[in-house]
C-alpha cells in the first residue's frame, strides 16, 4: 500500500510553517510534553482546523473531564459543541456492573477501555482524532512491554481508516518518558516549558522527527494567548532574499551622510555606539524623520525609553513623531523586560518587514535587548541571524548601543565587527572649558566612509555636524581633547 503524502494543516500557521505546509495526513503522531506547556491547546486547534474545513473530528480523553475541556475551550473563545468528545467518565460508565473473570482488574479494564475506543472511532468516522492521553494507558498497562503492545495495537486499528491521530502524552507514570513510542509514532512534538528567575515562563516546541518530511529543525519559542498557541519559527535568513537596490539612506543633514559616504546602504546595519547622553537616539531618529517624509514605513523597539518620553526629547530637537505616528508611516513598539522570547521578537519583526512593508528599523538599545530576555541561550547569534535576514530584504537598520561609563576607556559587551556594517563612534571631548560631543566613523563595509573626527551637537535647531576637528589627542583612549583653534568649534545658534 502506498502512503499517502497530502498534507493537512495543522491549524496553527507557525507550526505548519516549521512543517513546510503541514502534516502527512492519514498518520499517527505523537504531541509529548510536561503538564502546562500547551498540548491540549495544540490538540484542540488542530481539531477546530478539521471543523472548519468540514470534516467530522474526536476527541478522546483520558486525563480531563468535559467541563475541564470547556474551561480550556472558553479561554480561548471557543465551543466545545464543535467536535465529538469521548471521555473517561463514559467509558467507566459502560464498564460498571460488567462480571469479573480470572484476568487481573487492570488487564481487563485496559482491554475494555481499548475496545470502547475503537467502537466510538467506528460509531463518528471521523477523519481527525486526539488521543488524551497515553499516561492513563500507560498506569492501567503496568509494564512497559504491555504499554507498547497497546499502542502499537491502536495504530494498527487507524493505519486503514483514513484517519490523522495525535496522542498525546503528558509524560507522567514512566521514568524514561514516552521515548519507546519514538519508534511507532511518524512524527514527534516536543513541547517545554523553563520557569525563568524573573519574568514569565519560556515555552518552546522542537519536531523531533518527521518521517520523509523537511521540516525546520531546532527549538522553537512560543506563547499561550487567547485563540491559541502561537508558534514563531526559528528564523533562517537564507530563506528570505528579495532583489533590491543598495541605493544610500540620507538624513538630511549633508554633513552627517558625508560621514557615510552619502549615508548608510539599504540592506546594511549600522551600530551607534558612544556614552550615554551623546545623542546616539537622536541620531538614529534623524534618518527615521527622513524616511518618513519620503513616505517609508518604519519601525522602532523601544527597549530602554518610554515612548512618552521619547517623543517629548524628540520634539525638543524639532522632530516630531507623533506626525508619523499619525500617519501610519512609524510604528513605536515598547519592549517590557523579561516578557518575550527571541523568537517572538523575531516574528514581530518579519511582520512588520514582510506584511507592512517597513524599509527602516531602529533597535534601541543592544544592551536592552540583551537585558529584556534574561537567561536565552545564544543571543548574538540570534541578533545576528536577524540582521542577516534585514539585509537580505534591503532594509536599512540602525543599532543604538550605549558603552558603558562616561569617560575614559569605555566598554562594549557586544563584537562590533561581528553584528554591524557601519560603526559610528560619539564621544566627549573637551574644549575651551566645555563638554562637547565628537562624531566619528569607525568603518563602513559598504563602502567609503570619512576617517576624520567632526564636532556633533543637537539643539533646538536639530541635528548639526562640524567641520572635521584635526588637532585631537587621546581619541582611542575614550577621553578625546582638542587642542585647536577655536574657529571650527560650532556655537550656540542665535535664538536657539
Amino acid at each position: 500500500m502506498t502512503l499517502d503524502d497530502t498534507r493537512i494543516p495543522t491549524g496553527n500557521a507557525g507550526l505548519d510553517d516549521i512543517l513546510r505546509g503541514g502534516l502527512p495526513q492519514n498518520r499517527l503522531y505523537l504531541v509529548e510534553g510536561a503538564p502546562g506547556t500547551g498540548k491540549t491547546t495544540l490538540a484542540l486547534q488542530f481539531l477546530r482546523e478539521g471543523v472548519q474545513r468540514g470534516e467530522r473530528t474526536l476527541y478522546i480523553t483520558l486525563s480531563e473531564t468535559r467541563e475541564e475541556l470547556t474551561v480550556v475551550a472558553a479561554s480561548h473563545g471557543w465551543s466545545l459543541e464543535e467536535f465529538d468528545v469521548f471521555e473517561l467518565s463514559a467509558i467507566d460508565a459502560m464498564m460498571s456492573g460488567r462480571e469479573q473473570s480470572i484476568l487481573h482488574p487492570w488487564e481487563m479494564e485496559l482491554g475494555e477501555m481499548v475496545r470502547l475506543i475503537e467502537a466510538e472511532v467506528e460509531r463518528v468516522q471521523p477523519t481527525r482524532v486526539v488521543f488524551d492521553s497515553l499516561s492513563e494507558m500507560r498506569l492501567l498497562a503496568q509494564d512497559p512491554l504491555r504499554y507498547r503492545r497497546q499502542v502499537l495495537s491502536l495504530k494498527q486499528f487507524f493505519a486503514g481508516r483514513r484517519i490523522t491521530v495525535l496522542l498525546v502524552d503528558d509524560m507522567t507514570g514512566s521514568k524514561e518518558g514516552s521515548t519507546q513510542l519514538h519508534s511507532l509514532c511518524h512524527g514527534v512534538f516536543t513541547l517545554s516549558r523553563r520557569t525563568l528567575e524573573f519574568g514569565a515562563a519560556r515555552r518552546q516546541i522542537q519536531v523531533q522527527k518527521l518521517r520523509g518530511v523537511d521540516f525546520v529543525a531546532g527549538f522553537h519559542d512560543l506563547a499561550i494567548r487567547r485563540g491559541g498557541l502561537e508558534i514563531y519559527p526559528r528564523l533562517i535568513a537564507a530563506d528570505h532574499h528579495a532583489p533590491f537596490v543598495g541605493e544610500p539612506v540620507e538624513s538630511g543633514v549633508a554633513e552627517l551622510d558625508a560621514l557615510l559616504g552619502g549615508g548608510p546602504l539599504r540592506g546594511t546595519s549600522t551600530l551607534v555606539t558612544g556614552p550615554a547622553g551623546t545623542g546616539k537616539t537622536t541620531i538614529a531618529l534623524q534618518y527615521v524623520d527622513a524616511a518618513c517624509k519620503r513616505g517609508e514605513n518604519v519601525v522602532l523597539y523601544e527597549f530602554d525609553e518610554r515612548i512618552g518620553t521619547l517623543m517629548v526629547r524628540a520634539r525638543a530637537f524639532d522632530i516630531d513623531l507623533a506626525v508619523h505616528i499619525d500617519s501610519g508611516r512609524l510604528e513605536v513598539e515598547q519592549i517590557n523586560p523579561a516578557e518575550m522570547a527571541p523568537g517572538e521578537f523575531a516574528q514581530r519583526l518579519r511582520r512588520q518587514v514582510e506584511d507592512r512593508g517597513a524599509r527602516m528599523v531602529v533597535i534601541d538599545s543592544l544592551n536592552g535587548y540583551l537585558s529584556s530576555m534574561p537567561q536565552e541561550q545564544q543571543l548574538v547569534l540570534q541578533l545576528h541571524e536577524l540582521l542577516s535576514y534585514l539585509n537580505q530584504l534591503g532594509v536599512v537598520t540602525f543599532l543604538i548601543n550605549p558603552q558603558q561609563g562616561l569617560v575614559g576607556t569605555m566598554q562594549s559587551n557586544l563584537n562590533i565587527s561581528y553584528v554591524a556594517d557601519a560603526v559610528v563612534l560619539l564621544r566627549f571631548f573637551e574644549a575651551g572649558g566645555r563638554i562637547r560631543k565628537a562624531i566619528s566613523v569607525l568603518k563602513n563595509r559598504a563602502g567609503k566612509h570619512e576617517d576624520t573626527i567632526r564636532e556633533f551637537r543637537v539643539d533646538a535647531g536639530g541635528v548639526r555636524v562640524g567641520e572635521p576637528l584635526v588637532e585631537f589627542k587621546g581619541v582611542l583612549t575614550g577621553t578625546p581633547e582638542y587642542t585647536g583653534e577655536r574657529s571650527p568649534l560650532l556655537e550656540d545658534r542665535h535664538g536657539a
